[in-house]
């Protein structure tokens, strides 16, 4: 056994406390009996069809797609008995499964490679996906990475309804079960009993979890630390006990403070909004207390097909974001791919880039193809009509860029005026994102140009660092606190404020509580984050005197050291949190 699996020794023919480290995705405390799920991979074979085969085969595929909407849209009315954050977690990751059902690049691909290939439906499913999954790769954006997960879990529910393999039961578990997995998707999470569930963990976030754990030993998991104790000792267990009775108190703290504002002790009142993935995230967004929407990405309206989104669909997107934020207004952000292999829709506009973080992406790839953003300008236009809405442009790194996005709105707005559209009085307000470094350099000559900013702390600090984060050999070099980093802040907030022009920070240093007196001492009155970040950020707000952040925040900047720069606000934060 390895030494860092052992936190304690026992006597011979006893149990032993074992640590597993992973990978934390939501805070929370568990403990219970473990529960061993089955796999999720279903291997299959290829066969090879005759001709008079194939027309048969490509009805059974229809059949079991129509088998899988049926579960998936009995499965959202399940999740009415999730807690209501869970609920609309699971409720639109079931909604994205149901979209890759309905006449998708997945679903017309099978049927394709069923005809052209003359195989089995399984074996098409499988090697459909093999394809979507390669063209995702490769890419830079998390979040479209992470739709490879999503298109596997809704292959395989097709390959389980072609089988006839129907999926494990979660009713028979001992109340308080700890499942532990090879993975779990929205389908098991609407499955399962909240009464019985305390808990999950996979094998990906806990390497070598199943080969340790036993059906039934207790089990603790910590969410936020991403560890599994296996065989918890007795003060292990009254330990954690102990910490998961603190955090329900501060969940129902924070709970309380969704309608409060997010003013600082000494009256500064600050801009809380949310960054949003997908539509279906808004009530959550809504729920924790946004004030508007800082960042909506449209990147979603382009994947997992084989056409490009037209205007009416993006407008109906959009409008339906502006209706539901009543009179709170919102940010879209024009398309933000490119440079490296992405969907269909766009494979014949992108060729493959040597150096795809540094090739046609964003804004470059809008310009170079007005198909791309005229249809997108149009959409926002329209829906700017129905309420206040904003349009903010990604990877900007000159004030020409900017220009030339301008020009083309006001040619967009002019062929809608002609058709009739409703639009507003005034065009939208026009930004730029402030990401690459020569953008925060040049940030005078972009604020005479724009008409706000948006800080994109993720990009900012990979550009500036030349670090790739999802490259495991450097990503512990990425550093937001690093003073380069926060030159280049304070040079895009200075630039913003001396020409009075809104500016944010929608990037996740924006989400974590630890950097709001900086952020703030810096200058900056509006953050945009994830909405499950809200309430923690308001609380770390609503404790802070803006006299003494900012002047912390000019000792921080007269730092070199990266080291000293956390030092002085990890003390900062912990003196101002005892108070």
């Amino acid at each position: 056994m390895r030494s860092d699996e052992v936190s304690g020794l026992a006597a011979q023919g006893t149990l032993v406390e074992r640590r597993l480290p992973g990978l934390g995705v939501s805070p929370g405390i568990a403990i219970g009996p473990a529960h061993l799920a089955e796999g999720g991979y279903i291997p299959v074979r290829e066969r090879h069809l005759p001709e008079a085969e194939i027309e048969r085969e490509r009805g059974r595929f229809t059949d079991a797609v129509a088998v899988s909407l049926r579960q998936l849209n009995k499965l959202k009315v399940k999740t009415s008995g999730l807690p209501e954050s869970a609920a609309e977690e699971v409720g639109y990751l079931l909604d994205a499964h149901l979209a890759m059902l309905s006449n998708s690049r997945l679903v017309r691909g099978v049927d394709h490679r069923i005809a052209r290939s003359r195989i089995n439906a399984e074996r098409a499913v499988q090697l459909e996906i093999d394809e979507i999954a390669e063209s995702f790769a490769s890419m830079r954006d998390a979040y479209l990475a992470a739709r490879i997960d999503d298109i596997r879990v809704v292959g395989t529910r097709l390959i389980r309804n072609l089988i006839k393999k129907p999926y494990a039961t979660y009713s028979a578990m001992p109340e308080g079960a700890i499942i532990l997995a090879d993975e779990l998707t929205p389908a098991d999470t609407a499955l399962m009993d909240p009464q019985r569930v305390a808990g999950f963990a996979t094998v990906f976030a806990v390497p070598g979890l199943l080969e340790r754990a036993r059906a039934d030993d207790t089990v603790v998991i910590d969410g936020a630390e991403g560890t599994v104790i296996l065989d918890p000792r007795a003060e292990t267990i009254a330990e954690y006990e102990a910490r998961r009775d603190a955090l329900e108190r501060e969940r129902r703290h924070l709970g309380r403070l969704r309608k409060l504002p997010a003013v600082t002790r000494d009256g500064i009142e600050i801009t809380l909004e949310a960054n949003l993935e997908l539509p279906a995230e808004l009530s959550r967004a809504l729920a924790n207390g946004a004030m508007g929407l800082g960042l909506v990405r449209s990147e979603f309206l382009y994947m997992n097909r084989d056409d490009l989104p037209g205007e009416d669909e993006q407008y109906a997107v959009f409008s339906a974001l502006v209706r539901g934020m009543e009179g709170r207004p919102l940010t879209v952000r024009t398309l933000d791919l490119g440079g490296e292999k992405i969907a269909r829709s766009l494979s014949d506009r992108v060729e493959e880039s040597a150096n795809p973080a540094l090739g046609l992406r964003a804004i470059r790839l809008s310009l170079q193809h007005r198909r791309l953003l005229d249809p997108q300008l149009a959409a926002m236009l329209r829906a700017a009509g129905d309420g206040p809405l904003r349009i903010l442009l990604p990877m900007i790194s000159n004030a020409g860029e900017i220009r030339q996005v301008r020009e083309a709105l006001e040619q967009v707005a002019r062929r809608l005026r002609r058709r009739g559209a409703r639009l507003p009085k005034a065009l939208p307000p026009l930004g730029a994102m402030i990401e690459v470094p020569g953008a925060a350099l040049a940030a005078d000559a972009l604020a005479a140009e724009a008409d706000f900013f948006a800080i994109g702390t993720n990009d900012l600090v990979q550009y500036t660092l030349a670090i790739d984060r999802s490259d495991e050999q450097v990503a512990h070099l990425y550093n937001p606190l690093h003073p380069a980093v926060l030159r280049l802040i304070q040079f895009a907030i200075e630039a913003a404020l001396r020409r009075g022009m809104p500016i944010s920070v929608c990037g996740e240093m924006a989400g974590e509580p630890r950097f709001a007196a900086l952020l703030l001492g810096l200058g900056l009155r509006n953050l945009s984050m994830a909405p499950r970040n809200i309430p923690r950020v308001k609380q770390r707000i609503r404790s802070l005197d803006m006299v003494a952040a900012t002047r912390r925040a000019r000792a921080i900047m007269d730092q070199s050291d990266s080291g000293r720069i956390a030092s002085l606000l990890d003390d900062f934060n912990a003196v101002a949190l005892a108070h």
